[in-house]
């Protein structure tokens, strides 16, 4: 097993990882979109940070986004969901991984959306 840190400070004040690598599969925990400790402010732009920070931890574990099999999206407020959808075809219309979106609060006001993977390579 291989556990994956993308240096963030809630990875180790909640203990957890970035991701896991277990055999053939890679799970990224929830992934919010900050870049350098500053939040960007639009839902669409805080989704690509997510994926890059998911890019990284995926390539980092010897995976690749055309990898990921399950998605779950979670955003703050359902109203938020048009402006996002182009962010996460651009990364996922071509790959189309199983997918789930769940309307819930996130643990910081200024987080509008968290994105979660489950890669597989076998």
């Amino acid at each position: 097993m291989k556990l994956i840190s993308s240096g963030s400070p809630f990875e180790t004040k909640m203990g957890y990882s970035r991701a896991v690598v277990k055999g053939d599969w890679c799970f990224v925990s929830g992934t919010t979109g900050y870049v350098d400790g500053v939040m960007p402010e639009g839902v669409a732009d805080q989704a690509r940070a997510c994926f890059a920070t998911i890019a990284k931890a995926l390539a980092e574990g010897g995976f690749a986004m055309t990898d990921v099999v399950r998605v779950q999206y979670t955003v703050t407020d359902a109203a938020l969901v048009d402006d996002l959808i182009p962010a996460l075809g651009e990364v996922f219309a071509d790959i189309r991984p199983a997918a789930t979106m769940v309307v819930a609060g996130l643990i910081r006001p200024e987080m509008l959306v968290e994105i979660e993977v489950t890669a597989f390579k076998g």
